[in-house]
């Protein structure tokens, strides 16, 4: 099998060092294997991508010696896709529609039942307040739809190779609905969450290994249970280490003074973006 990945970030903002490090290191790593790298733009959220900013990742990304096939997938003009999966998932009675706003969430989860977990890889673990006694039924509404955890969980596992030796993570259906619970996966402003277009454009593309960063980790147990719900692959993970900065925070994209464009402006090189992050 060939190995495939990708590189999918969001085009809100420009690229920095973190971004840098986990795309050559994807480029790397398939270039090695004898296999291909792709480049996507993970631009659900169609507020704050900008098509200027994506114009700036493949200018950046090129500048660094990277290359991949065209044309770019871009998860905007995958909104069928997304929903005809939402279809399978709703009439299998696997969904319910939420009206919980985020301050809700946040009292209910302010007086937590004794030994109950708070926070999981989708932030605040959902109390339960929408979700119905009995599957629900009609056409899949236009709303918030969570995946009904103590429903869809099954033990699940993956391969993880970011830290030596690779090992297989193995996670209980309990442990999926005690401490990650029912998330979120589509949104009014943007159809689907980023949990299930990653699964299904991963799934598309035919990704063989998903490299990125270690705070991700976390939720690769959501994206496995939807590859099981969906019947789709489970890739290989690896999930790097994040570039930080002096005081150890981790990058983000608001720290324009390490993006990638103020490096190229100071005439620095590629060889020179390697060197600083130690690749």
């Amino acid at each position: 099998m060939t190995f495939r990945t990708r590189f999918a970030p969001s085009p809100t903002g420009p690229l920095h060092l973190g971004h840098a490090y986990s795309a050559m290191l994807a480029h790397d790593m398939a270039r090695a294997a004898h296999g291909i790298f792709l480049l996507r733009m993970d631009d659900l959220d169609q507020a704050r991508s900008r098509p200027e900013w994506a114009a700036q990742i493949e200018d950046d990304l090129t500048w660094l010696g990277l290359a991949w096939p065209h044309p770019v997938l871009r998860q905007s003009l995958r909104s069928t896709r997304y929903r005809s999966a939402l279809e399978t998932l709703w009439a299998r009675g696997l969904l319910f529609a939420c009206s919980c706003t985020r301050a809700d969430i946040r009292a209910a989860a302010a007086a937590p039942q004794e030994g109950a977990a708070l926070h999981g890889p989708d932030g605040l673990i959902y109390p339960g307040t929408c979700r119905p006694k009995a599957p629900a039924s009609g056409p899949l509404p236009d709303a918030v739809l969570r995946l009904d955890m103590a429903r869809a969980a099954q033990d699940i596992a993956f391969t993880e190779t970011g830290v030596a030796p690779a090992r297989t993570i193995h996670i209980t259906a309990e442990t999926l609905i005690r401490e990650v619970g029912d998330v979120v996966l589509a949104r009014r402003d943007m159809g689907a969450s980023y949990h299930l277009g990653v699964v299904l454009d991963d799934a598309d593309q035919q990704i063989t290994h998903v490299i990125r960063g270690e705070d991700l980790f976390a939720a690769t147990q959501i994206h496995v249970m939807l590859q099981k719900l969906l019947h789709l692959p489970t890739p290989t993970y690896h999930h790097h280490k994040l570039i930080r900065d002096e005081n150890g925070k981790r990058l983000a994209k608001r720290d324009d003074a390490r993006a990638l464009a103020t490096y190229r402006a100071e005439g620095k090189s590629p060889q020179d973006i390697r060197a600083l992050l130690g690749s």
